[in-house]
């Protein structure tokens, strides 16, 4: 399942996606992952979250993001929720070219049991039809 938290910069995304993190990490029996652009937040989210600053591996292309979230998943059978800060940063490319993503990523969860959750800056009402089905 994937789920999207969208708005404009400054409007909440990362403190709504921080907090669903850290409910969600209470109350898990599987582990979670929160991912980002830079280490800013990761004191932030509570401490069984695996915390993961991407580009401390170069991820550069969209392709490389999708490489990196499948290394995370191949490497732990335990993950049941990933939270996805800065989703176009990571994927570095804009609103528009995210479908291919989106769908591997939908792909993904629903093979593997994984729950996405995507913090996205853009106006929710600017949003593609295939993105508006996920918002939260």
């Amino acid at each position: 399942m994937i789920q999207v938290i969208a708005g404009k910069k400054g409007s909440g995304k990362t403190k709504r996606l921080i907090d669903l993190t850290n409910t969600t990490a209470r109350e898990a029996v599987h582990d979670v992952i929160f991912l980002d652009d830079d280490n800013r937040y990761m004191y932030d989210v509570d401490h069984k979250v695996r915390f993961i600053n991407a580009s401390d591996y170069r991820v550069s292309t969209m392709e490389m993001f999708i490489g990196f979230v499948c290394g995370i998943l191949s490497s732990n059978y335990d993950v049941g929720t990933i939270f996805i800060d800065a989703f176009l940063k990571l994927c570095h490319t804009d609103l528009a070219n995210t479908e291919p993503v989106v769908n591997m990523l939908v792909g993904l969860g629903a093979k593997q049991n994984v729950d996405f959750v995507l913090s996205i800056s853009a106006d929710p009402e600017e949003l593609p039809d295939f993105l508006k089905q996920y918002l939260i």
